[in-house]
């Protein structure tokens, strides 16, 4: 494959955003990004601007496409914000209570800002990413396999 298509790849994926990565981190098993990052073995020096902190955030829903908005219920969510020697600033929210997660979750926010990117995003968003994926073709799987059609048989009339 060549690059052109890998570029594609990344951007259709959407781990070349902000919007893109932060959703990745956000929903990645705790275990594949903590053992990923560890794998990266760069930790950058960060000042807090804030601590990570679990609270809970109300989910809204709608019904079809465009019903009226209703309160779902509430979520847990674990957020922090931090920022680097350079300045670069990094944001962390993970659904949970994992603190570790949402700490982990800025600092690769903020080194995506930076020349890091590269390097980063090989050594662990395209791995998370590809784990996501699988998780969603075994699943898509597993619900196809318990899949029923349906038809009419006409009868004739007698």
């Amino acid at each position: 494959m060549n690059s052109d298509n890998t570029t594609v790849d990344r951007a259709q994926n959407g781990i070349d955003t902000r919007k893109g990565w932060m959703s990745l981190l956000a929903t990645a098993k705790e275990s594949a990004l903590q053992d990923l990052w560890q794998r990266y073995g760069k930790n950058p020096d960060h000042d807090w601007l804030r601590a990570p902190e679990a609270g809970g955030v109300m989910v809204r829903g709608r019904m079809g496409a465009s019903g009226a908005p209703f309160n779902l219920g509430e979520m847990t969510v674990t957020r922090c914000a931090l920022t680097l020697a350079d300045g670069t600033v990094g944001h962390g929210y993970v659904q949970g209570r994992s603190k570790t997660k949402a700490e982990i979750a800025a600092k690769i926010d903020a080194l995506m800002q930076t020349e890091a990117a590269d390097g980063l995003r090989q050594a662990v968003l395209t791995p998370l990413q590809a784990d996501k994926q699988a998780e969603q073709t075994r699943r898509a799987a597993k619900a196809a396999a318990t899949k029923v059609d349906f038809f009419t048989m006409v009868r004739g009339e007698d």
